[in-house]
């Protein structure tokens, strides 16, 4: 079963350090979210975790094998990534970005075959965005090209997947589709993190919860173990508590700022 670990992580932005001894599990058919305060350390361990940001100590591993020991080609076969600003690239279609993906699986001189279009096609369609897949990347809004972002990382059909605030620029109804996506490809066998800066949305769609502050994880577990009152207000600055509504589903209630 595929697993994605940080034991001990530390790293340093220039002087400063941001990540300090975090230890982190993800296991397959879970979803994680990162949350915390802005600055605490979510995007650049989620960075680490694909080795766009050096790692000071500690270890990050994929089925117990150090990422620093993973060639790129085999890393991306392992983990796909979706960043919260994509790079849009001029005079190139929505289909043609996505099929980018397929890279990690055939390199940039191979051609495409017919599974690999199948691929294409598929998450095409599980984002919705089958519409407008002839047009220019250039041409979509930022929610839109989010969204160009994750199929392009689930086009590596990866293992692991990592996504920074995916629903960052999405309205409502696609930020609820998005989740309710990760929620399937983790049934279906990947362990996703995800930073999310929204606790109501990862208190309801994501199985567990890491809470970083300060660079370092403060609390781990289900979300209801997680977002204690205490907790609420010492980390967030609010009062609120986890509850259950009347179809079963995870809420997060938040009554106003700790100090109102």
């Amino acid at each position: 079963m595929t697993r994605l670990r940080a034991t001990g992580v530390r790293a340093r932005l220039g002087e400063r350090i941001v990540l300090d001894g975090v230890d982190l599990d993800v296991a397959a058919g879970r979803v994680l979210a990162l949350v915390g305060p802005n600055g605490s350390g979510k995007t650049t361990l989620l960075r680490a975790c694909y080795r766009a940001v050096p790692v000071g100590a500690g270890a990050i591993t994929v089925d117990d094998r150090d990422v620093t020991d993973i060639k790129r080609r085999s890393l991306a076969r392992l983990v796909g990534v979706g960043v919260q600003e994509p790079v849009a690239l001029g005079g190139t279609t929505v289909r043609e970005s996505v099929r980018l993906g397929r890279t990690a699986r055939r390199g940039w001189l191979e051609p495409f075959g017919d599974d690999d279009r199948a691929v294409v096609e598929d998450v095409l369609g599980r984002l919705g965005l089958l519409h407008l897949a002839d047009r220019d990347v250039l041409a979509l809004s930022g929610g839109e090209r989010q969204r160009v972002s994750i199929a392009r990382a689930l086009a590596q059909q990866p293992r692991v997947l990592l996504l920074d605030e995916p629903t960052n620029h999405l309205d409502l109804r696609h930020q609820l589709a998005v989740l309710e996506l990760l929620r399937s490809l983790a049934s279906d066998g990947l362990a996703v993190l995800v930073t999310l800066h929204d606790l109501r949305l990862a208190t309801e769609y994501c199985d567990r919860m890491a809470v970083l502050d300060h660079g370092s994880v403060v609390a781990e577990g289900t979300p209801e173990d997680v977002l204690r009152p205490a907790l609420l207000a010492e980390v967030f600055g609010v009062r609120g508590r986890v509850g259950v509504d009347r179809d079963g589903r995870r809420t997060l209630d938040v009554r106003g700022p700790a100090d109102a």
